[in-house]
């Protein structure tokens, strides 16, 4: 039988059946100050995979953070078979300016993994998190929200066409999965194609905690530590039904052709028919009005928020479903995703 295994990162050790919270170094600020990434490390007594809840590589994107945190300081972790590594806020910087990117260097944390410990403040950060807490693991789970002004549906991005990946997004038990391989550059991208099969949650929208998504989110991540067998009381959780959406020609960002006030006709999970109209593009004086239709029948993963659009800017999100699908939704008219 296999035995437990102590995590280990530059200059510390959890040995089994120790929880550690830990302010890693990760940069420094203009005065030479130390910036410190918060991880808290939970390797159980048991024999199992390590997995990473990673969250706020965005620092604007609040609800991942919560359910990283309560994973961590609020479960009955006491049979953990594997290790939990923990890490509610990867862009420090970001996150304390409430701002999407690093503020100093002015980039996207999530597209500088797996990083170098020889280029940009960026990718330094980026080699710092990834060598030492997601390069040691088995598994990530890596949490987001859709960008400011907008506000996206419980849903998983993983790169279905690996077997290892397939299997940790189906385990997460979200209605829809968004089959991709990512972006170069994103933290779920670079970690799967080292050899840790990682997958993105997205959910709800910046600058706030959610509390409906993040108790489902909490969910999911219990369905994944049953499946792959680190809290052996837990079960995995089906979650009624699921749709994986594949190609370019059954995902769309709807985009606006004039610029104005939008009135939104349809939340967040709603299913639509082909030329249902969306939402309304109105002048201030309400005299010149462009209505959007759905140019084919779907769900609505992500829409707009912020009312204020000017013409390309995104309104929703929508995807296309299986006959299935579309039978069930349509007799219950779509899913009730409103936090």
């Amino acid at each position: 039988m296999d035995e437990a295994r102590p995590f280990t990162y530059d200059g510390g050790r959890v040995d089994p059946g120790e929880t550690e919270n830990v302010r890693y170094t990760v940069s420094q600020t203009y005065l030479g100050d130390p910036v410190r990434m918060p991880v808290t490390i939970v390797n159980g007594e048991g024999a199992g995979p390590r997995l990473f809840l990673a969250a706020a590589a965005h620092g604007d994107e609040l609800n991942g953070v919560e359910v990283v945190r309560e994973v961590a300081h609020e479960w009955d972790l006491a049979d953990l078979c594997g290790t939990l590594v923990c890490c509610p806020v990867l862009n420090v910087p970001g996150f304390i300016a409430q701002q999407r990117y690093l503020p100093v260097y002015d980039r996207d944390l999530n597209r500088s993994f797996p990083g170098r410990d020889d280029s940009t403040g960026a990718k330094r950060i980026a080699n710092e998190i990834f060598r030492n807490f997601v390069a040691p693991c088995d598994y990530g789970l890596d949490f987001h929200t859709s960008t400011r002004g907008r506000t996206n549906m419980l849903h998983v991005r993983a790169d279905m066409a690996d077997e290892r990946v397939a299997r940790l997004a189906k385990s997460f038990a979200t209605n829809v999965v968004i089959a991709s391989d990512g972006p170069g550059g994103t933290l779920r991208r670079e970690a799967t194609d080292a050899g840790v099969p990682t997958v993105t949650v997205e959910m709800g929208e910046a600058h706030r905690f959610q509390r409906d998504l993040i108790d489902r989110a909490l969910v999911g991540v219990r369905s994944v530590l049953a499946e792959f067998g680190l809290l052996p009381s837990a079960s995995v959780h089906w979650p009624g039904w699921r749709t994986i959406i594949d190609g370019s020609d059954e995902k769309t960002w709807i985009r606006a052709d004039a610029g104005g006030l939008v009135d939104m006709h349809f939340d967040r999970g709603a299913f639509v028919e082909a030329g249902d109209p969306i939402c309304t593009i109105a002048n201030p004086f309400k005299t010149d009005r462009t209505v959007v239709e759905a140019p084919f029948t779907g769900l609505l993963v992500g829409v707009l928020e912020n009312p204020l659009v000017y013409p390309g800017n995104p309104l929703c999100h929508l995807v296309k479903l299986d006959d299935r699908t579309q039978r069930a939704l349509e007799r219950n008219g779509g899913i009730d995703d409103r936090a």
